[in-house]
């Protein structure tokens, strides 16, 4: 997933916003998984002060997206992956590590395509 487009509104009119991955998983972990800040904090290896200023940022472009129409773009930051990642590019499955992947197990397929490594990411 590298974004989101408003529904019924070219892109060219309203141009896009840029959500930084950091950012992205401020919202996954608080917002989606419900974790409390402070532990949220934790995963993502920053200070709960910190992870609140990440988060506050995060939902002001998601509102700002929102409430403009604008496409949000998710990428840049510094983040580190725990472990490799691979996508399907048939159906767009995330699969964590190869090991016993040889197939997409969301489709059957053998398009299977390497995310950013871990050296990469930084």
């Amino acid at each position: 997933m590298e974004g989101f487009r408003p529904y019924g509104i070219p892109e060219c009119e309203t141009g896009s916003i840029i959500l930084k991955y950091e950012e992205f998983e401020s919202i996954r972990l608080s917002d989606y998984d419900s974790l409390p800040q402070d532990e949220a904090a934790k995963h993502m290896n920053v200070s709960r002060p910190t992870f609140t200023r990440i988060h506050n940022r995060a939902l002001k472009v998601v509102a700002k997206a929102f409430v403009e129409g604008r496409t949000i773009e998710i990428e840049g930051g510094n983040y580190r992956f725990e472990r490799d990642w691979y996508r399907c590019k048939k159906c767009h499955k995330l699969i964590s590590g190869l090991e016993n992947h040889s197939r997409c197990i969301g489709c059957n397929s053998f398009g299977i395509q390497e995310l950013l490594s871990m050296n990469e990411a930084l």
